[in-house]
């Protein structure tokens, strides 16, 4: 069994072109399953042991959102082994995913995003470097994976965008706001010196010349937001969930708010409409006139 999870991580990876965090939560589902039907072949787990399995992991607390995505790496894995010939159907098939309510992202209003970014003191290098971060991960709308793997020659200030490599090792381009290139500009020069070869060229390191792990990045914006006075739970996704609803908002068609992001399927995208349209909906019910 190990060498079948070995070769399903290889699959993912190499023909599939999934991100490293993508391959290892995926493998992790799968072995999950073959080390509880240990000594059984992939052609001896049927319909009756995945449900078997899943029962007992939602007996143990697991959310629907999670036993959504537990169950898409089932199946991925079942649809891999047919494709090998190991099995001649898909026993996930016939097990339907759990009914999920849509899920509505914690949103910045734009008052809170210059809060948070005002709140960051740029008389040290530290501070800087941490408003040119939240400025990039707000104005580019980057998943932090992104952010912290952005490179200095990926970055164009004076052209106005950066090449940035996403999900699938998949490259987009992305405009790069005035602001966020000044923020920049301004952290260049107190860039510490990269501890190591490879680090010459990534854009955001840490004290020691090293890259900044998603960890710190995280506890930047967490302390972004305490030091602006806003109690609502934000990650740096939120600088993203907040930089696409503001595009919409503002008119911008939604194809091109998927290409920025880089989502493959525009429903994913259409999760920000949602959001757009429970502000409009609000201010007029506010001011209709059978509404008094």
């Amino acid at each position: 069994m190990k060498r079948i999870a070995e070769d399903y991580r290889n699959y993912l990876r190499i023909e599939r072109g999934m991100s490293p965090n993508t391959v290892a939560a995926y493998a992790r589902d799968v072995e999950g399953l073959l080390g509880a039907y240990e000594g059984f072949r992939p052609a001896d787990i049927g319909t009756a042991e995945i449900e078997h399995y899943l029962s007992d992991r939602i007996g143990k607390g697991l959310s629907k959102r999670s036993q959504a995505r537990l169950l898409s790496s089932l199946r991925s894995f079942f649809n891999w082994c047919v494709e090998e010939g190991d099995i001649k159907d898909n026993p996930c098939d016939r097990i339907d995913a759990p009914k999920l309510g849509k899920y509505l992202p914690a949103v910045l209003s734009l008052e809170e995003v210059d809060a948070i970014l005002s709140s960051v003191d740029t008389k040290t290098p530290t501070g800087l470097r941490n408003r040119a971060i939240l400025e990039v991960l707000y104005g580019c709308g980057l998943r932090v994976s992104e952010c912290t793997g952005l490179r200095i020659s990926h970055v164009h200030l004076d052209e106005g965008f950066v090449d940035v490599i996403g999900k699938g090792n998949k490259q987009r381009i992305v405009p790069l706001g005035e602001m966020a290139a000044e923020a920049v500009r301004n952290y260049l020069p107190v860039r510490p010196e990269p501890a190591a070869r490879p680090f010459e060229d990534i854009l955001f390191l840490n004290k020691t010349g090293r890259p900044l792990s998603r960890v710190s990045v995280f506890n930047l914006v967490k302390e972004g937001a305490m030091a602006a006075g806003i109690h609502k739970e934000i990650s740096p996704h939120t600088f993203r969930h907040s930089f696409a609803t503001h595009l919409i908002e503002g008119g911008a068609d939604l194809r091109v708010v998927q290409e920025m992001l880089g989502h493959e399927s525009i429903l994913t995208t259409e999760i920000y409409t949602h959001i757009d349209s429970s502000t409009w909906q609000a201010a007029i019910l506010e001011h209709h006139p059978r509404n008094k």
